[in-house]
């Protein structure tokens, strides 16, 4: 990896372990619970924070941050986002940890999933956790009660979209007979996946503004909306191939064909069944012995082949691309008129693709 993405991949890890340590200590309860005055034994404080702690640990691209990072650099904010950045890194492992018990997945990141290991009600509360802790970080930020305003804003909007794109989500993989449209497939996509990227590059634009002294100027909503839109179809171009690699090779952490398992309606098994109306049956099949007996039933090997026969496989992937290049346009489209050629941080973002595929 370039030296420069490590540099500020290392920041954002400090980041993430200040507003969430390993030992949560008296200085760190103050900062989350600001007017608290009662004490509470570390080892109850732990079941509230050892379990996020544990998936962080366990790694992750960390683009999401990354990204924020970089739109705020490029735009004249230094590395003003980087104690900001928990704001989309966190909720995006709270997502896993929720998403898992929802799946009733396994594994998550070559490890028992969460609840697995603390238990339901223990894991349901600090992914919970996970998605409010970061707001400590915004308190403590020093910016006008303005810009604080426009970040919480941000964040409570897309938090609530995410939560959206779940429900559609969950909706469809507890009913093997429903069929989902593909744009109803890819506006669910945009909520659940897309958004956390969006809100990197939104927050990323309103940060930098607050350090180089902008207000919410209409060019400064614009940029954000456009970069917004950009990060977006990154971030679902992304997740589509993610999905393919679930049928192909296998994701890092966890089994090949665990979707199956789960029942998750993938762009690969819609475009399937909308070519082939008459297989309901037989996906369905495929996705009750699945469940019922895990990744290593042969009926998970018997669906794969059926996909990869249709040649949708490789059509999503195409799909999957295609969102990326399109979010790359934006990023260069956009960053071009706003920024130096010579931007370290722009040139950046112009391999920031290259870096995640």
């Amino acid at each position: 990896m370039n030296q420069q993405y490590s540099l500020r991949l290392e920041k954002i890890e400090e980041a993430l372990g200040a507003a969430l340590p390993e030992i949560p200590g008296a200085s760190w309860m103050a900062r989350s619970f600001t007017g608290f005055t009662g004490k509470v034994p570390l080892d109850l404080v732990k079941t509230l924070t050892i379990p996020g702690r544990d998936l962080l640990d366990r790694g992750g691209k960390r683009w999401r941050p990354l990204l924020m990072t970089l739109v705020c650099e490029a735009l004249g904010g230094g590395d003003s986002a980087i104690p900001l950045t928990p704001l989309v890194e966190f909720p995006h492992n709270a997502s896993l940890i929720h998403d898992d018990i929802e799946d009733n997945s396994d594994e998550r990141r070559g490890k028992p999933a969460v609840h697995l290991l603390y238990g339901m009600d223990t894991a349901i509360n600090a992914g919970s956790f996970l998605y409010f802790l970061p707001l400590s970080c915004v308190d403590r930020w020093e910016a006008s009660p303005e810009r604080k305003n426009m970040v919480y804003a941000v964040w409570a909007e897309y938090l609530r979209r995410l939560h959206l794109g779940q429900g559609m989500d969950i909706a469809w993989h507890r009913d093997f007979s429903s069929l989902p449209k593909i744009e109803e497939y890819m506006e669910m996509c945009r909520l659940k996946t897309g958004v956390l990227a969006r809100m990197a590059a939104v927050l990323g634009v309103y940060i930098a503004g607050n350090s180089s002294g902008t207000r919410n100027s209409a060019d400064e909503r614009d940029l954000g909306e456009n970069l917004g839109r950009g990060a977006e179809s990154l971030g679902v171009g992304f997740q589509i191939l993610d999905d393919v690699k679930n049928l192909t090779t296998g994701n890092p952490g966890k089994k090949r064909g665990d979707d199956i398992v789960e029942g998750k309606k993938s762009l690969p098994i819609l475009l399937y069944l909308h070519q082939q109306k008459d297989r309901v049956d037989f996906v369905s099949r495929c996705f009750s012995a699945a469940r019922e007996k895990g990744a290593r039933a042969d009926e998970v090997e018997e669906l794969i082949s059926a996909l990869e026969g249709a040649g949708v496989i490789e059509e999503a992937r195409q799909h999957g691309l295609g969102l990326i290049d399109a979010g790359e346009k934006v990023f260069g489209d956009d960053l071009a008129k706003a920024i130096p050629e010579e931007n370290e941080a722009r040139k950046l973002l112009s391999g920031f693709v290259g870096l995640l595929l």
